[in-house]
């Protein structure tokens, strides 16, 4: 195996135990009570409000479901023998970036704590998830196959934000020593920022290109 597929494996796999990891986190949830992770970090008035509600829930399902697809996606032996179900599923993905999981992000990103670098943080996020994902789409409805791969790998950036975020806080805290809200503060941009730098680094080395190329052989 070459160095490259090694790494490529390693990132699947930790992607895919990540997501399982946060269907384990999720599932609580669905109780729909409020003395749980997250939601004790929010104060009775917020957690009475419904669009706090409505966008919480419909956020945390949404979103799990874009990351389990979205690995999907990038994929190039599973793409080229399901080149039906790679369209079914990007369609899901797609639809559900742009009408559920962006859109609920937002509307939780103005009760994000921390506030207003967080709240523009993640706000940001939620907007620049939307935008890159209609960009992907509307660059494979022009049959524009490199750029839609492109803008697909910086939608699936923002994305990870999720783990990134919580993998990140882990690194402040331990090699840092960094305190909470300074954490906090931190990874509520570099969570997707850094995301999104990496791609570009991956872009520019032309990893869009092999993957085209892997598809069409």
């Amino acid at each position: 195996m070459s160095l490259r597929r090694f790494f490529a494996t390693l990132f699947l796999l930790s992607v895919a135990a990540f997501t399982l990891l946060m269907l384990t986190k999720v599932v609580p949830y669905l109780s729909f009570e409020p003395e749980i992770d997250f939601l004790t970090t929010k104060t009775d008035r917020v957690l009475a409000r419904q669009d706090f509600q409505f966008s919480f829930y419909i956020h945390i399902v949404s979103s799990l479901w874009v990351m389990g697809i979205g690995i999907s996606q990038f994929i190039p032996s599973f793409l080229k023998k399901y080149s039906n179900l790679h369209q079914t599923l990007g369609k899901i993905y797609v639809f559900s970036v742009l009408f559920l999981a962006a859109p609920s992000g937002l509307g939780l990103a103005i009760y994000a704590n921390g506030g207003l670098p967080a709240k523009v943080g993640f706000s940001l996020q939620c907007v620049v998830w939307w935008l890159t994902t209609w960009a992907a789409w509307r660059e494979i409805q022009k049959k524009r196959w490199q750029t839609h791969i492109e803008w697909m790998m910086r939608s699936y950036a923002v994305t990870l934000a999720a783990m990134s975020l919580r993998v990140g806080s882990y690194a402040l805290v331990f090699f840092f020593h960094t305190k909470p809200i300074e954490t906090y503060l931190t990874v509520a941009w570099l969570s997707w920022v850094g995301n999104l730098a990496i791609v570009e680094g991956l872009i520019y080395a032309g990893m869009s290109e092999r993957l085209l190329k892997m598809l069409q052989k």
